[in-house]
């Protein structure tokens, strides 16, 4: 089998007081592409910012390219798109000064050189964004600024790509442009992990679907074909992973 580019083992973490994650295991092999899907408050969110750190875990490991992430230190392999409700807005700046700054992992002293900006250029070809490079980034609407935040992670050329709701909100015609982009970078091998809502344009991308509800892990294996209202295969059960106690999940529903 290849190598495990993330690995999760019963992890939990909370929020406040409130428990979101509950002992969830969680494998991304080398060149695969991952969907983590569940409901509004199933924990999604939170297992992909607690593999990049800004969740903190109260019980579990975590190992990024087989390194526990508490030693990892190599954050140029990972590329990170944060939800655009959550990303920096009202900044002063252009679009290429966003996606340079995606680059700063790779340059030296904190200065790009050739190099850094021909894949700065590279990045913005990549989300159809070249002709607004000048652009300030307030001047966007909210595709064509989530289209900026991918082009960010992918100017450092990432091994790991983790995006988080990267269709939410955005039109039709942006995400066949961001499908596009990822099917680019799955064709040069990049490992992706993508916390979706509903498959969409990048349906046909995904190997594994791995679906949450509270924070347990309710289906790990091929993806459902279809999510929301829709049935998932399989039957009523207590994962393995559920807390003591737990009522059983009905695998048929996702919400």
């Amino acid at each position: 089998m290849s190598e495990a580019v993330i690995a999760l083992r019963g992890v939990r973490a909370e929020l406040g007081a409130r428990p979101v994650l509950r002992g969830i295991d969680l494998t991304v092999r080398r060149g695969e592409v991952v969907a983590l899907l569940g409901a509004n408050g199933s924990g999604k969110s939170t297992a992909v910012r607690s593999v990049i750190g800004q969740v903190p875990v109260s019980a579990g490991e975590i190992e990024l390219f087989g390194i526990p992430r508490a030693r990892f230190r190599d954050w140029r392999r990972v590329g990170y798109v944060p939800q655009r409700t959550t990303a920096a807005s009202g900044v002063p700046a252009t679009v290429t000064e966003v996606v340079s700054s995606g680059r700063l992992s790779r340059a030296r002293f904190g200065m790009l050189r050739k190099a850094d900006h021909a894949a700065v250029r590279r990045a913005l070809e990549l989300v159809g964004m070249a002709d607004r490079a000048k652009d300030s980034v307030d001047a966007l609407s909210g595709g064509q600024h989530q289209r900026v935040l991918i082009a960010r992670a992918l100017a450092a050329e990432p091994e790991l790509l983790i995006m988080d709701e990267p269709m939410a909100g955005v039109d039709l015609a942006s995400q066949e442009v961001l499908a596009h982009t990822l099917a680019e970078q799955v064709a040069q091998g990049t490992t992706v992990l993508l916390v979706l809502h509903e498959l969409g344009p990048v349906e046909p991308l995904i190997d594994r679907a791995v679906v949450l509800r509270d924070g347990c892990v309710l289906h790990d294996g091929p993806p459902p074909q279809a999510v929301g209202q829709h049935a998932l295969p399989g039957h009523d059960h207590v994962h393995p992973h559920a807390p003591a106690g737990a009522e059983p999940i009905r695998t048929g529903l996702l919400s």
